[in-house]
């Protein structure tokens, strides 16, 4: 895809990876380590390739440009239900530490977004509920009221503007993280 793209329009300048799935119930307990495995491979590898190919289609290209990845709210706070999904969430954290350190000196930058629930298909899956329903029931668990958090609001918040922001994680979350961790 990196490729395609770089040969297409003659280089990268942004690459956001939004790697995710979610497998239900997985608790330290019982933690089903073939799934375990599958969600690692896609959440954590997955998202490593493509930070990795991103970063050596700008770097060949001389491209000071931006790659940011999707966390989530669960990589900073611990979960009841899904440890693999957690584990994995903190992992992009610190990939996306150890290469904005990496990639500062070609001049990318390298940021993740972390929201919590967003009414998406994966999270409708998830959920067996419509967007509306997802947007109702994680709200309640977010001290910021009166809005519901939508795809749009994680979009706004990856801006090519922010020239001088790498390393950073922007909880886009109406503070859920904070107000979860105050129940």
């Amino acid at each position: 895809m990196i490729d395609l793209t770089a040969q297409k329009y003659g280089r990268i300048d942004i690459m956001f990876s939004n790697a995710g799935i979610l497998n239900p119930d997985q608790t330290v307990l019982d933690i089903d380590l073939l799934k375990f495995d599958h969600l690692i491979n896609i959440n954590m590898q997955g998202m490593a390739i493509c930070v990795k190919h991103a970063a050596k289609a700008m770097v060949s290209c001389g491209v000071r440009g931006s790659i940011v990845c999707t966390a989530s709210a669960a990589a900073s706070i611990g979960s009841e239900r899904h440890v693999d999904y957690t584990m994995s969430k903190h992992a992009v954290l610190g990939l996306m530490r150890s290469a904005s350190v990496q990639l500062g000196k070609y001049g990318i930058r390298v940021n993740c977004v972390s929201p919590s629930a967003v009414g998406t298909p994966f999270m409708c899956d998830a959920y067996g509920m419509d967007a509306k329903g997802i947007e109702t029931t994680f709200s309640s668990a977010c001290s910021l009221k009166g809005v519901a958090l939508n795809v749009k609001h994680v979009a706004d918040a990856v801006s090519s503007e922010s020239t001088f922001v790498s390393g950073h994680n922007l909880a886009v979350d109406g503070c859920f993280r904070i107000f979860a961790l105050a129940l």
